[in-house]
């Protein structure tokens, strides 16, 4: 692709990076009013349809990505390289390295790397990086938010009720998806080593919890025992899944898997969660109640976000997945928060911000899927049987429920592994246990289980909202 072909995307996207302007937001205003506006077209047009506006955020990133690269953007071509602009631009500060040299040392020597090479080495390389930048730390907060909101509306009275389905239905969608994506990866490829196999295995029993909440959020099923046990069971599979990525990195990296390791990621897991509900249920009210009378301007909010971005933050310190602390910080504040200080309800008013920065995380999750990496009739295959696997193994923990609950709606809630998939095969990726043809393959699997899971909750749920089964989950 010529990179001096010029296209109105390049021209929305760049119109404002000339350098004479110095204040250094003014490249990001054009690509975020893009952004903003394309998931609030994508949403509108599914809920014409009747389908949830996730889908439409994911379809309008993967058509902007696509399209863009396909008509010679050079910023939609930069953005579609995710994570690998973090890590090229964070050689390029600590080595001895330009952008442009950098992108050789982190993308595989071919005509994509030599197009961004010289896209990144142009006096408009820099700008490409703001614009990535902004929008990435946007969306990671964009998802904090989000299972922040989700842990609003569920009580830890309310979990104790789907605690044992919820921890079935995570150690079903563990061991399922791990074992039979053994199966296939030994099926399609004999000699690979067992590295690669479990490691395959262990992206299968990721859960994307962001992308089920959402959905279930736009179908106004988010209070229903469904939800309740989906959330709770991604919750545990967020630990299970670290503990599985710490045993088969370090199975790759090493050759052998440490059982210290082991043990010391279980245990940061489980203190951290026991700590911050246990002390979180019992000071925290006693915190509020003390500084509520300070007459403090818009307290309410200010505590409340600031409190789920203190236990994401403590969440990253035990080493656990940030979107952990801040569905914890929820349900911590759910059951007293707002009694205890008047105004609006907390999440009434975080509601506009969640409108503005949440579709950002699902427009730019669509923009990295690249189609062409997906042409090889071996990746294909790969692609298919991994995403029948996945599908197969996740609808299969459902049956950790009760009969008295939607097991299908479970399962199909479990299935999307969206931006932890990717964060997975990124991380394989990066010590050489997953190459460019298998992380495709992911890339495929990741596209296909985040399009079809608010299908099929639509189609097994509906979009009004039904009271939980009482005691349905004991």
């Amino acid at each position: 692709m010529n990179p001096a072909i010029v296209h109105p995307l390049t021209v929305f996207f760049l119109a404002s990076s000339e350098p004479a302007h110095a204040d250094p937001v003014v490249p990001i205003l054009i690509a975020s009013i893009f952004i903003t506006l394309g998931a609030a077209i994508g949403g509108s047009l599914m809920k014409w349809i009747k389908q949830p506006a996730v889908l439409g955020e994911l379809l309008v990133g993967l058509l902007a990505g696509n399209l863009g690269y396909y008509f010679a953007s050079p910023t939609l071509t930069v953005l579609r390289e995710g994570d690998n602009l973090s890590k090229i631009s964070s050689l390029a500060l600590s080595a001895p390295y330009s952008l442009s040299e950098a992108v050789g040392q982190v993308l595989p020597p071919g005509p994509h790397a030599e197009l961004l090479a010289r896209l990144l080495g142009g006096s408009d390389g820099p700008t490409y990086i703001q614009i990535y930048s902004f929008i990435d730390i946007i969306s990671r907060l964009a998802i904090l938010i989000l299972l922040f909101l989700v842990g609003l509306e569920i009580s830890l009275a309310e979990m104790k009720q789907v605690g044992k389905s919820a921890a079935k239905v995570a150690i079903l969608g563990i061991i399922v998806p791990m074992v039979l994506g053994l199966i296939t990866m030994k099926f399609l490829n004999p000699d690979n080593p067992l590295a690669v196999d479990l490691f395959i295995g262990g992206i299968l029993t990721a859960t994307s919890v962001g992308i089920t909440a959402r959905v279930l959020r736009d179908l106004g099923q988010d209070r229903t025992s469904e939800a309740r046990i989906i959330l709770g069971a991604a919750v545990i599979d967020d630990v299970l899944c670290l503990i599985v990525l710490a045993v088969v990195s370090g199975l790759a990296v090493t050759g052998q898997i440490s059982v210290a390791s082991i043990a010391v990621t279980t245990s940061k897991a489980a203190l951290f969660l026991v700590a911050s509900l246990g002390i979180g249920i019992w000071l925290t009210p006693k915190l509020v109640r003390r500084i509520s009378g300070f007459g403090i301007q818009n307290l309410k909010l200010l505590f409340g976000l600031s409190f789920a971005l203190l236990l994401a933050w403590l969440a990253n310190l035990a080493e656990l997945a940030t979107i952990v602390g801040a569905f914890a910080a929820g349900m911590i504040l759910n059951s007293f928060f707002d009694r205890e200080v008047e105004g609006a309800s907390l999440h009434d008013l975080l509601s506009p911000i969640e409108s503005l920065v949440v579709p950002l995380f699902f427009v730019w999750m669509g923009i990295q899927v690249k189609i062409e990496a997906m042409a090889g009739a071996d990746v294909l295959i790969a692609g298919i049987a991994l995403t029948i696997v996945a599908i197969v193994g996740k609808v299969a923990a459902g049956w950790g429920c009760p009969k008295s609950i939607n097991r299908w709606a479970v399962g199909f809630g479990m299935m999307p592994r969206g931006e932890v998939g990717l964060i997975f095969a990124g991380i394989g990726k990066g010590i050489g246990v997953v190459g460019d043809g298998l992380f495709s393959a992911v890339v495929l699997l990741v596209m296909i289980t985040t399009i079809l899971a608010p299908i099929a909750l639509r189609l097994t749920m509906g979009a009004n909202p039904t009271p939980p089964a009482p005691g349905a989950a004991h």
